[in-house]
C-alpha cells in the first residue's frame, strides 16, 4: 500500500495499522465468504459488511476533528470487530466455515481487536491530558512531523507517523 501518494491531514488514517488491518480483515473475509453458496448469501453479505464497517469507521472517525467524535468511531469499529467475530464461532459451529478459515479469520481480528482497544486507550490517556489539537493550524506549519514526545503516535501506526497533535 503506498502511503506517499496522495497524502494529506485528511488522510493520514492511512498510516494506522489498525485501518492496514481492517482493511486486510475485509480482503481475506471476501476471500473466505465470496464463494458461499446461494441460500448463504445473505450471511457473507452480513459478514462483509461487518467487516467493511470496521475500516470506514477507524477512517470517519480519524476525519473528524474532535476526539469524542473520534474515540466514538473507534468504538463502532470495535464493535463492529466484536459482531464479525461472533460470526465467524457462529458459522463454524453450524459447520458453514472450515476450521481453517475460522483461525484465519479470528486470528486476524484478534489483533485488529487488541490494536483498536490500544489505540482507544491512548486516545483516552491523551483526552485526560487535555492534550487534544482540533485545528489544522499547527499540523499544517509542522509539515507533518513527528513529536517524539507524544507516546500516543506509536500507537497502532504503520512505518511513518501521523500529523502531531493528530492519531
Amino acid at each position: 500500500m503506498n502511503l506517499e501518494t496522495r497524502k494529506n491531514i485528511n488522510r493520514g488514517y492511512r498510516k494506522l495499522v489498525v485501518w492496514q488491518d481492517a482493511v486486510n480483515l475485509y480482503s481475506l473475509t471476501w476471500e473466505k465468504f465470496a464463494g458461499f453458496q446461494y441460500v448463504l448469501r445473505r450471511i457473507a453479505s452480513q459478514q462483509l459488511a461487518s467487516v467493511d464497517s470496521i475500516q470506514r469507521n477507524i477512517a470517519e472517525g480519524y476525519c473528524r476533528r474532535s476526539l469524542k467524535e473520534y474515540l466514538q468511531f473507534l468504538n463502532v469499529a470495535l464493535a463492529s470487530a466484536g459482531e464479525s467475530v461472533s460470526s465467524l464461532h457462529t458459522y463454524r459451529n453450524a459447520g458453514q466455515l472450515a476450521e481453517p478459515d475460522f483461525e484465519q479469520l479470528d486470528s486476524m481480528a484478534w489483533k485488529l481487536e487488541n490494536g483498536l482497544v490500544r489505540l482507544i486507550e491512548s486516545l483516552q490517556r491523551r483526552q485526560e491530558a487535555g492534550g487534544w489539537q482540533e485545528s489544522f493550524i499547527q499540523e499544517a506549519a509542522e509539515s507533518f512531523g513527528e513529536d517524539e514526545s507524544l507516546e500516543w503516535q506509536k500507537v497502532g501506526l504503520a512505518d511513518e507517523p501521523p500529523p502531531p497533535n493528530r492519531p
